[in-house]
């Protein structure tokens, strides 16, 4: 807009900003909406095939030991393939800080909400504790997991990029998933196991082991998709450059 413009503008006329036509904050927003819920889903200790029991050596097979997040929190690290990708790395460390800050505001909430002083009628206080109390301590974990492993993530795949230009992709998602989920889940699992109830070595080895091998299965397993989401976003981007 030139300065005639802007003297000629009715006196009456309201002015807003430019929401950006990019698909950058529509990624945002599902990363840190998947941080914040699967972070949430964690606080439940899971265990498939609890009735069955397998070891291999020192290794326990069965039960399987996770925690409620792990439908979803695979989906994060795709969110920051696609981040990391297509608009690079400071681009995607300005999420990874934005979700880091949604986290953040979570915890202080939920403390907030347990520290509230109770309706004579509400009854489910020690119920509310018990589920969100252990909040802060999967934040903990979580934060320190999550900044690790994304930056990692994100760095070992515009690593791999600027060397692979835009070819062997595959290898750019595979290769950063695998540095940035081994030192996430093994950061949050060290952290978070005592919090959902996880007490012996073969439960926590169990935990981290599935942990990383279901995340990056599904990073696999999802490829494909993937691949077409980058790119889609690569072609409609206006400020992408090949």
């Amino acid at each position: 807009m030139t300065a005639s413009d802007q003297q000629t503008k009715p006196d009456d006329h309201a002015t807003f900003a430019h929401v950006s036509r990019g698909y950058y904050p529509t990624f945002v927003a599902l990363f840190t909406a998947t941080l914040l819920i699967s972070n949430i889903c964690a606080t439940k200790g899971v265990a498939f095939f609890a009735d069955s029991s397998l070891t291999v050596g020192p290794l326990q097979i069965l039960p399987i030991i996770t925690d409620g997040g792990f439908f979803l929190f695979p989906l994060a690290y795709i969110l920051g393939d696609v981040l990391s990708e297509v608009y690079g790395f400071k681009s995607t460390r300005r999420a990874i800080y934005l979700g880091f800050g949604a986290l953040i505001l979570a915890a202080f909430c939920f403390w907030l909400l347990i520290e509230l002083p109770s309706a004579d009628f509400y009854e489910n206080q020690e119920a509310l504790r018990s589920v969100v109390g252990v909040y802060p301590r999967l934040l903990l974990a979580g934060l320190a997991g999550y900044l690790v492993g994304q930056m990692l993530n994100s760095v070992t795949l515009v690593l791999i990029k600027e060397r692979t230009k835009e070819k062997h992709l595959w290898a750019r998602l595979i290769g950063s998933t695998i540095v940035g989920e081994f030192a996430d889940t093994l950061i949050f699992c060290s952290i978070a196991a005592g919090a959902i109830g996880i007490s012996t070595w073969s439960d926590f080895v169990n935990y981290v082991i599935v942990g990383f091998l279901w995340k990056t299965l599904v990073e696999v397993l999802v490829m494909p998709i993937t691949y077409r989401v980058i790119a889609y976003v690569k072609k409609r981007e206006p400020t992408y450059q090949l």
